[in-house]
């Protein structure tokens, strides 16, 4: 990317940057503390039961915005301050959920210790801010970077500033459907957000399954045909071909009670491993193609604080103010010395026999780590908000592949040193508590860059906005604990539990820190798919080179997305690539709707986009904000079906529902789309 093409400005922030509105007042720091604390404890609840969390920047601005119409002097910035601090207890609550926990399953931990977990998650959430400082300028102006949670926070933001009926009337729309739709999946269980249809042969599985999420639809009209159409080669790959040849490669596994389990287990135990193998070499491709604007963005901010400098000298537009890059710098240095404390002293057992001198070496190690790999994954992370938005995100994935290295180069040092004895209690622990921090920093850093599209977007000042996420990250860590500790006790967690007669069936089963825990363990027992991953390499560096050739020709074929396909569960990504190819139907039905000699034909496309847009991002709106409704009632009552309403008997039917209501809500959106513009 260009300096030139870094530098381009195509579009107006909503708030000029000569204008200089309250932006961090101290309703915003209320409300915000509060609203961080609210979405961080209803996100708790959902990443250990189900292993996936809902987005809480969305809900956030809502929220934020139905608050703050209460003051007469609030305005646009004012409630982004606030959204954007109460989305950090969503986002530091999701990284630290899907690993943490496997502490405690591999009984390291026998409780979640209160100031261990604070400082994890204060030191990781804290240098996910830091280091999306210097990747701002570069992946804000990255013009195939869509940021649909971003987009659609700041279009619900303008259309309630400027109550404009038209926006106001399709977010509206929008929104109620997609909570209405949630609601009867999520909650009353009428329909369901997956179907799922496999056939079991003599010598294998073959099938396909749908998802019917429409926040998931959504998300994918917004994001368009060629990351739909990227996630589909992904689901070929590795579910219409990959379920049936692994399945008659290792035969079909005999502990599943339906077809669907089967093919399910089949996914856990080898599939999901080449997602992990393409995401990681497509990772450190990404991170390659990126260096050379990350480097100019740091550059830039370096050169902005000489030219501040000196008198005269230009001053930076106060939409493009971050945190001086002098200060991130000395930051994260100054930070290294409480990460090598914490590894030194709360995560290196202290019962191993192990010499003071290679403590000491191993804790550096993972300090730099912790520095440098949270710095790789935290930019593939950020580069995937734009990609996808943050819920789509494989964060799980990611830590997935940072552990993964971790516990290779941790093995490597150990066989350097020879006759370290219990190295594999060593390496298992180190290697998940020094990861932890990791994902802290990747899920801050994701739900970050939206933040600051949104604030691009709305003309916001960056470093104002980046000091709120900083007080986020400091409230979130210090109510992380008491919520890890109260949900243990009430349910107990992967398997393990505080006392013998807890009712298991009620256990949260935290999938993602279970998986966690079986990579660390099997990297020292080698009972690692190593196979697998491999396999997923050879798929990214092929899917590399396709794009490198489709490049020129304007199309992209991008290995991150491809590699999401092979992970990610079905209900996960075919929703996505069905609203993509909505999206295309869309777009292509317009270039024939309008006569191109038209003068005004263009401008009418453009308000058709602005409407699907507005429709999509109101749909989001509102399946996300219904999704943490709903676990409101699931943590009071302790199960996932308490407001479930359709019997078992009929629970079939759901399946056909879901399909007939995903039908007529792509066809609903095809034709408030297409309506005539006045």
């Amino acid at each position: 990317m260009s300096e030139a093409k870094l530098n381009e400005q195509n579009f107006e922030p909503a708030i000029p940057a000569s204008s200089n509105l309250p932006e961090m007042t101290w309703r915003a720091l209320i409300i915000g503390t509060i609203l961080t604390i609210v979405l961080a404890a209803a996100n708790a609840y959902l990443g250990l039961k189900v292993g996936q969390t809902i987005s809480a920047s969305i809900p956030a601005a809502i929220i934020s915005m139905s608050i703050l119409r209460f003051f007469r002097q609030s305005n646009m910035l004012e409630n982004t301050m606030v959204q954007t601090m109460a989305s950090v207890g969503e986002a530091l609550i999701s990284g630290m959920t899907f690993i943490l926990p496997a502490l405690v399953i591999l009984h390291a931990w026998d409780r979640f210790y209160y100031w261990q977990t604070v400082f994890i998650g204060l030191l990781g959430g804290t240098l996910g801010v830091l280091f999306t400082i210097p990747l701002r300028r570069a992946l804000l102006m990255d013009k195939t970077l869509r940021y649909p949670e971003g987009v659609a926070i700041a279009n619900v933001l303008k259309a309630n500033a400027a109550k404009e009926n038209g926006d106001s009337k399709e977010l509206a729309v929008g929104g109620l459907v997609g909570a209405t739709i949630s609601l009867f999946q999520g909650g009353f269980q009428v329909l369901t957000d997956t179907f799922q249809y496999w056939v079991k042969t003599t010598h294998t599985i073959f099938g396909f399954g749908l998802g019917l999420s429409p926040a998931l639809i959504a998300a994918g009209y917004i994001v368009g045909i060629n990351v739909g159409i990227s996630l589909l080669v992904g689901i070929f790959i590795g579910w219409i071909a990959g379920i049936p040849i692994l399945t008659w490669v290792y035969g079909i596994p005999t502990d599943g009670d339906t077809v669907n389990s089967l093919a399910l287990i089949v996914w856990r135990s080898h599939m999901r491993y080449i997602g992990v193998g393409t995401m990681l070499l497509g990772a450190l491709w990404t991170l390659l193609t990126l260096i050379r604007p990350i480097v100019y963005s740091i550059s830039s901010s370096f050169k902005t604080l000489q030219q501040a400098k000196v008198k005269g000298a230009p001053v930076t537009l106060r939409t493009e103010r971050d945190i001086p890059i002098n200060y991130v710098f000395w930051g994260v240095i100054l930070l290294l010395v409480p990460i090598f404390i914490l590894i030194m002293q709360a995560i290196i057992p202290e019962n191993v026999a192990i010499s003071n001198t290679f403590r000491i070496c191993i804790g550096i190690f993972s300090t730099l780590y912790v520095l440098i790999g949270g710095f790789v994954f935290c930019s593939v992370s950020s580069y995937f908000a734009g990609l996808i938005g943050s819920t789509n995100t494989p964060v799980s994935g990611l830590l997935v592949s940072a552990l993964l290295v971790f516990c290779l180069t941790l093995l490597l040092l150990f066989g350097f040193v020879g006759g370290v004895h219990g190295k594999e209690m060593i390496g298992v622990v180190l290697a998940i508590g020094s990861t932890v921090m990791i994902g802290a920093a990747i899920g801050i850093s994701n739900d970050t860059m939206q933040d600051l599209k949104v604030g691009q977007l709305l003309g916001a000042t960056p470093w104002k906005q980046q000091v709120m996420l900083m007080v986020g990250v400091l409230i979130t860590a210090f109510i992380i604990p008491p919520i890890f500790d109260l949900l243990f006790n009430a349910y107990g967690i992967g398997g393990v539990f505080p006392r013998p007669d807890m009712n298991k069936t009620q256990m949260l089963a935290a999938p993602q820190a279970g998986l966690m825990a079986a990579v660390a363990q099997g990297v020292y027992t080698h009972n690692l798919e190593w196979g697998m991953i491999g396999v997923g390499a050879i798929i990214a560096f092929i899917c590399i080179i396709i794009d490198e050739f489709l490049k020129p020709r304007g199309n992209r074929l991008p290995v991150l997305a491809v590699g999401l396909g092979i992970y990610l569960p079905l209900d996960s990504s075919v929703p996505i690539v069905i609203g993509g190819i909505l999206s295309y139907i869309v777009q292509q039905r317009l270039k024939r709707y309008y006569d191109p000699r038209d003068v005004s034909s263009e401008a009418k496309i453009v308000s058709h986009r602005h409407r699907g847009l507005l429709l999509a991002c109101g749909i989001v709106a509102g399946s996300s904000i219904m999704g943490v409704l709903l676990a409101i009632p699931f943590a009071i009552k302790q199960r996932t079906d308490a407001l479930r309403i359709m019997p078992d008997s009929l629970q079939p039917l759901a399946g056909i529902l879901s399909i007939f209501v995903t039908f007529l809500l792509c066809a609903w959106i095809y034709r408030v789309v297409l309506k005539k513009i006045k």
